[in-house]
């Protein structure tokens, strides 16, 4: 930071908010800027760094001109990089079946804010896990055939869970997409890796000693899991690397992968496609 001419800071702090608008910039006369650049003095020859901090109120307030200046010169990505700010990442899925009748809402901006009843206690308290420490706000409400047991619930669950993340991300454009985060858990450590590509898949390494904890049925993870990045176009890697507690090895296990799907939903800098491809 010392050699720094134009530092941003904050996912508000876009870097065409400083070629286009707020600081020594790209455009002048602008705020201003012209009476302290020109004519030269002593100043113009000094190193100086710039901190640009703004708030996403800041920066609605400035988004038209940005964008608009920004088109005009035929740099969409700049433009975009604006815009995909303030595009509202949610989406609500409905599904009933003879099975299951499932709710599920998320806003993948949102505060991490879990409002879950699956009717399965451990399986509410994984769900909640992965929405807080995901940031992704989560509200899922589910009845299933319990009476049969819990695979019709936490499957389907995964089904729509995973076809929400997938709408909320619309064509997955502008994003990190890749994804990783060690967990550790007491004794437990937990590893994922994903890429939210549109091409499912899921590698699920580990074991659990019981068969269930408290109400839950522990084969049931890999099969939640396999719903979830299916339905939501992602290639998932998990591996529960060792532990001795079921309820730590699964829970940190879906706390690694909140953890890296947090990592790829954030907007890049640029707002372009992370392929060759040009699309995902």
């Amino acid at each position: 930071l010392d050699n720094a001419g134009s530092v941003f800071l904050g996912q508000y702090a876009s870097e065409p908010l400083g070629d286009y608008y707020a600081g020594p910039n790209h455009v002048l006369p602008t705020s201003g800027t012209a009476r302290f650049f020109s004519p030269l003095g002593v100043a113009s020859f000094t190193k100086r760094s710039s901190y640009t901090y703004y708030t996403k109120d800041a920066l609605r307030a400035a988004k038209d001109d940005i964008v608009l200046i920004a088109n005009r010169e035929g740099l969409t990505a700049h433009a975009n990089a604006i815009t995909v700010r303030f595009i509202m990442r949610e989406a609500v899925i409905e599904r009933n079946t003879k099975e299951t009748q499932i709710q599920v809402k998320v806003v993948l901006d949102g505060k991490g804010v879990a409002n879950i009843h699956t009717g399965i206690g451990f399986f509410d308290h994984m769900l909640t896990a992965l929405a807080v420490h995901s940031g992704i706000s989560m509200h899922i409400q589910v009845a299933g055939d319990l009476h049969v047991d819990g695979h019709h619930t936490v499957e389907d669950t995964g089904i729509v869970l995973g076809k929400a993340i997938g709408e909320a991300l619309g064509d997955k454009s502008g994003i990190t997409r890749y994804g990783s985060a060690f967990i550790p858990m007491d004794e437990s450590l937990a590893f994922c890796s994903l890429d939210i590509s549109n091409r499912p898949f899921l590698v699920f390494q580990g074991t659990f000693t019981n068969a269930m904890i408290g109400q839950y049925d522990t084969c049931l993870t890999e099969e939640f899991f396999r719903a979830f990045a299916f339905q939501a176009g992602i290639t998932l890697h998990i591996n529960m690397m060792y532990g001795t507690n079921d309820h730590h090895k699964c829970e940190a296990a879906f706390k690694a992968v909140a953890h890296a799907l947090q990592i790829a939903v954030t907007p890049t800098k640029s707002g372009q496609t992370l392929s060759t491809k040009g699309v995902l």
